[in-house]
């Protein structure tokens, strides 16, 4: 796990802060659940890449080791 975990826990720091932000913010119930659905999809959305960077590198790794 080399600097894509890194940049992984950056992104997750920075989605993190934004939505602590707009909780802060937020004037009515329906904008606090406004910014848990957005919050919840971005994380989603960066953790599916980070898991196919991960696979990816899974995958090269395997393809340099023969079969045994």
């Amino acid at each position: 796990m080399g600097s894509s975990a890194g940049s992984y826990a950056r992104g997750v720091a920075a989605i993190h802060r934004k939505y602590q932000s707009a909780i802060k913010h937020a004037k009515t119930r329906q904008a606090v659940l406004n910014a848990y659905w957005k919050h919840k999809k971005e994380s989603e959305n960066l953790l599916a890449k980070h898991l196919k960077d991960e696979m990816g590198e899974v995958k090269r790794i395997k393809a340099k080791m023969e079969y045994r």
